[in-house]
């Protein structure tokens, strides 16, 4: 159990590091992180790790990590059910009904910014 608990600690802190390379005023899906590390059907775990990122340091920027299609699926992990919004229009991301507008636009991908 303990080999698996590294792994996972390893697979998390390679997604915070990918997280932290989204620029302000930028959105990357948990797909997107999944898959540029090699595990393309991982973004569940991806959201997991999202989901712990509010106690790392230094600091994950998770409200820029959203779902595919640019929903704040993760909002309930933010204290407050309108905090992640707040935060991706403090970068001046247009936010209606919980989904990032010009979602396209402003998509990060770490398969073709981090050319690997």
């Amino acid at each position: 159990m303990k080999k698996e608990k590294n792994k996972l600690d390893s697979f998390f802190e390679q997604v915070y590091a990918v997280a932290r390379l989204v620029p302000k005023g930028r959105v990357t899906s948990y797909g997107a992180i999944g898959k540029y590390l090699g595990t393309a059907k991982s973004a569940r775990m991806v959201g997991w790790a999202m989901n712990g990122a509010h106690q790392v340091k230094p600091k994950v920027p998770a409200h820029r990590v959203v779902n595919r299609t640019g929903l704040l699926t993760g909002k309930h992990h933010f204290g407050t059910p309108t905090r992640m919004q707040e935060l991706l229009e403090k970068e001046g991301i247009k936010v209606k009904n919980d989904q990032v507008q010009d979602f396209k636009k402003l998509y990060w991908d770490p398969m073709v910014e981090l050319s690997i």
